[in-house]
């Protein structure tokens, strides 16, 4: 059930059971959002840079961006304490089983203790909601990262993900047995790119946002595989500008960080729709679209 190159590969992704596009969208207010210590390399230089009202201002662009594509949010409120919880994409996996109409999502196991608190809260939020929540066996040393590192292949049951910084290998034996999916593994190899969604952008099943710098020779065959049009992000627009933290909600619009220009070209080329949206304060933090939103079924 795990792949770490092309030729691990017995199923092609059209031969996996078919899974609906998550339709809700989930965001976490920047109430407490602030740069208090460093835990990734974009933070180095922002220990107390963020300023609080552009932060609320720009959080709420995103918001309405969601709301103008028919995505009204669901949202939880951030805490005292817990700078990054806005960043709510890494708490959680959410999954969804067809076949038993089963809605839920797989609590992440943080590799730094600095954001282990936020963990519970979403729990609860899930729990309040009627998901099942479930965990890694506790037996397990392994940390797991949430949608920070495993990202679904748009419309199939099959899920890419990412180690080597945050997320340990280890973790996606067990989550493979736990959700019965196939997993495709890739190696991050340099430390700007700290977790898959920094590096990879799922946009549908055909198209993909990839900084191939990211990746090792296996990884990059991987995505060439799987994909049949990657379309290759330029590195100082990927690693400076987040231009693959981007996120396409219906196959269709692509939220990403503004200014991006080689990539939005690239995204008109195939006929997608960029939304530039403004993230630079949260960027500071080593963040933008995609890490500020968890989508939900």
């Amino acid at each position: 059930m795990l792949c770490r190159s092309p030729d691990d590969l017995d199923v092609a992704p059209k031969d996996l059971p078919p899974l609906p596009r998550p339709n809700r969208v989930v965001l976490t207010t920047p109430t407490h959002f602030d740069i208090e210590y460093v835990i990734n390399p974009h933070m180095s230089d922002n220990v107390g840079a963020v300023t609080r009202e552009v932060a609320w201002q720009q959080w709420k662009a995103l918001r309405a961006a969601y709301t103008a594509l028919d995505c009204a949010p669901a949202l939880v409120d951030g805490r005292p304490g817990l700078p990054d919880m806005v960043f709510c994409a890494n708490q959680t996996l959410p999954f969804y089983t067809p076949r038993t109409n089963t809605r839920g999502v797989v609590l992440s196991r943080m590799h730094r203790p600095e954001r282990a608190g936020e963990v519970p809260h979403y729990a609860r939020f899930f729990e309040d909601r009627g998901y099942a929540v479930k965990s890694l066996p506790e037996d397990l040393d392994a940390d797991f990262e949430g949608m920070g590192d495993a990202l679904w292949h748009p419309g199939r049951r099959l899920l890419w993900g990412g180690y080597g910084y945050r997320t340990s290998p280890e973790a996606y034996d067990a989550l493979s047995d736990l959700l019965d999916v196939p997993i495709l593994l890739l190696h991050l190899t340099d430390p700007d790119y700290y977790h898959l969604d920094t590096c990879l952008c799922p946009l549908d099943a055909d198209h993909a946002l990839v900084a191939p710098k990211a990746f090792d020779d296996a990884g990059r065959a991987l995505i060439d595989t799987l994909f049949d049009t990657p379309i290759e992000v330029p590195d100082r627009e990927a690693r400076h500008q987040f231009a693959c933290n981007a996120h396409c909600p219906d196959g269709t619009h692509v939220l990403i960080q503004e200014g991006c220009e080689t990539t939005t070209k690239r995204l008109r080329a195939h006929d997608f729709v960029p939304v530039e949206i403004d993230t630079s304060e949260f960027m500071k933090a080593g963040g933008s679209v995609f890490c500020m939103k968890q989508m939900v079924w």
